[in-house]
C-alpha cells in the first residue's frame, strides 16, 4: 500500500472528526488495464469532496454522486447499518466505454461506511512509527481488524474479507545539503517520500529551507545508524568528500536500506570500493549493493537533471518491473 493511501486515511479521519459522514472505497479486483491496482483507496465526504482514486477519474463522478444520493436517501440504509457492499464498474464493453475505462478495464470496488474511527487512528500511528500493519475488513458485519504485516504481504479478498497492507512512508535519507541534494530533495517531496537531510557542515545549514525536509544533527554515520534504515529507506550519499560519503555507506550498505547510492564517476566508485573494503570490514555482497554513478544513465548534466536520473533509478528499485506490465503503465498514464 503506498502512502498515498495513508493521506487519504488522514483526511477521512479529519473529515469524521470535524462531523461529516465519509465512505471508503477500495478497488479489490481488476480486468484488462485499469488505471489503479488492487488495494488503491478512495474516501468520498458526504458533501461529494474526495481524497484518492480508484480509477484515474474514470468512475470517480459516478462515486461522488452514488455516495451523495446515499447519504441523503432515506431509502437505502448502507451508510447507516456499517455494512460494506460490492460494485462493478466495465462488465461490458459498452459500460467500460461509457465510463472511460482504458482498453476496456473492468473494477470491482469495496464501499464502506467510515464509522468507527480508531481503527484509523491506531494505523496511522503505527504506520508513523514505521511499522507495516494488515487491515481486514469483514464484509458481512462492517468491523475492522489490525494485525502485524510482513514485507512483501499482498491485498487479499475472497469475497467475504478485505485484507489490505499499509506501510509506512518511503523514507530517502541525502547525505549533503548542496545544490543536488536540494534538487533531489524537492523532487522527492512531491514523490511523496519522507526526506532527511545530514550534512555537519555549517556552511550547509542555511541551505536547507525546502518545506518538509528534515535536517538531521551529528555526523552522517551515527545518523544512519540511529535512523535504523528499513526496507523502506533508501540512502545516498551526494557530498563529493570521502570524509562523509564514506562513513555513511559504511553504516548504509549494512543496513536494511533498500537502495544505497553514492555520486561519483565510474573511477571514483572503483577507488570508492577497494577503499571500502580495504579499511572496513565490508563484504562482497554488501559492497554490490551500492549503486553508483548513482542514477540512471540519461545524459543528464544539469543539478535537476541528475535529480530525476536519481530518483527514476530510485524509483526503478522500489517498483520492479514484474509489478506491472508496461500495458498497465501506458494506460495509467493515458
Amino acid at each position: 500500500m503506498e502512502s498515498l493511501d495513508l493521506r487519504v486515511l488522514a483526511d477521512a479521519l479529519a473529515w469524521r472528526q470535524s462531523g461529516h459522514a465519509v465512505t471508503l472505497v477500495t478497488v479489490v479486483e481488476t480486468w484488462g488495464s485499469a488505471p489503479r491496482p488492487p488495494g488503491a483507496l478512495l474516501a468520498v465526504r458526504d458533501d461529494g469532496m474526495v481524497s484518492g482514486s480508484v480509477s484515474g477519474g474514470c468512475v470517480e463522478d459516478d462515486l461522488i454522486a452514488r455516495t451523495k444520493a446515499a447519504f441523503k436517501s432515506a431509502a437505502t440504509d448502507e451508510p447507516a447499518s456499517g455494512k460494506p457492499s460490492m460494485i462493478a464498474y466495465g462488465v461490458s464493453k459498452e459500460e467500460a466505454t461509457r465510463f472511460g475505462l482504458p482498453c476496456g478495464g473492468t473494477l470491482r470496488l469495496v464501499q464502506e461506511p467510515l464509522l468507527d474511527t480508531a481503527w484509523v487512528e491506531d494505523l496511522l500511528t503505527r504506520t508513523s512509527q514505521h511499522q507495516l500493519v494488515r487491515r481486514t475488513l469483514t464484509l458481512s458485519t462492517g468491523t475492522v481488524q489490525l494485525s502485524n504485516a510482513e514485507r512483501g504481504d499482498r491485498m487479499q479478498f475472497d469475497g467475504l474479507t478485505l485484507s489490505t497492507v499499509f506501510g509506512p512512508k518511503w523514507r530517502l535519507l541525502l547525505i549533503g545539503a548542496g545544490q543536488l541534494s536540494l534538487a533531489v530533495a524537492q523532487m522527492a517531496g512531491m514523490l511523496d517520500f519522507d526526506v532527511l537531510v545530514c550534512d555537519p557542515r555549517e556552511e550547509y545549514v542555511h541551505s536547507l529551507g525546502i518545506p518538509g525536509v528534515q535536517r538531521l544533527m551529528g555526523m552522517p554515520d551515527d545518523v544512519v545508524r540511529e535512523l535504523v534504515p528499513d526496507a523502506h529507506t533508501a540512502i545516498v550519499a551526494l557530498t563529493h568528500d570521502p570524509k562523509l560519503d564514506d562513513m555513511a555507506l559504511l553504516e548504509a550498505l549494512k543496513s536494511g536500506a533498500f537502495y544505497v547510492g553514492a555520486l561519483g564517476s565510474q573511477r571514483n566508485q572503483e577507488v570508492r570500493k577497494q577503499r571500502l573494503a580495504e579499511h572496513f570490514d565490508l563484504t562482497e555482497a554488501e559492497l554490490a549493493r551500492l549503486q553508483g554513478p548513482v542514477g540512471l544513465s540519461i545524459g543528464a548534466k544539469t543539478p535537476a537533471e541528475i535529480a530525476v536520473s536519481i530518483l527514476a533509478e530510485i524509483i526503478q528499485v522500489k517498483n520492479p518491473a514484474s509489478q506491472a506490465s508496461a500495458t498497465t503503465q501506458g494506460c495509467a498514464v493515458a
